[in-house]
């Protein structure tokens, strides 16, 4: 699908208030309530939106420890590690990426000892070679939207 400007203003206002009614949105676009409806639909159908989140400081409800861990794998079952590490709770991202790792992991604790468990179960998974285990120290930004 090809995003049209239109499309694209709809998102970006999404990404700073996903909670705005249709109808709010389509008055600061300056479009009518049903066109604005109808891109949503098609962008939510299209698997451009994926869901609704509201963004949470995890600092504030516990989760102080964010972990970046790299994963050397061995023979050729990057996938099915990915998908394995993919289940676990305190995931917030699995990426398949170039360089001397296969794979590098962000997740976030609330302990020291829930992230010592962690490494100790990703090295048990099959076919994992080795992990580098990389404590963040300050967050200076953290948001994953695009605008």
């Amino acid at each position: 699908m090809n995003l049209d400007e239109t499309d694209e203003r709809i998102l970006k206002n999404l990404l700073v208030d996903a909670r705005q009614s249709a109808r709010q949105l389509s008055l600061k676009l300056g479009m009518s309530t049903v066109t604005v409806l109808s891109r949503i639909k098609k962008l939510e159908k299209e698997k451009i939106i994926q869901g609704y989140t509201a963004i949470i400081n995890h600092e504030k409800i516990g989760y102080s420890l964010t972990a970046i861990i790299e994963i050397i794998a061995k023979n050729d079952k990057i996938m099915d590690i990915e998908d394995e590490i993919s289940k676990f709770e305190n995931v917030c991202g699995v990426y398949d990426i170039t360089g001397s790792t296969d794979t590098i992991i962000i997740a976030k604790f609330k302990e020291r000892n829930e992230l010592s468990k962690f490494v100790k179960s990703l090295a048990i998974i099959p076919n994992v070679e080795n992990t580098i285990t990389h404590v963040v120290l300050n967050t200076t930004k953290e948001d994953f939207r695009l605008s």
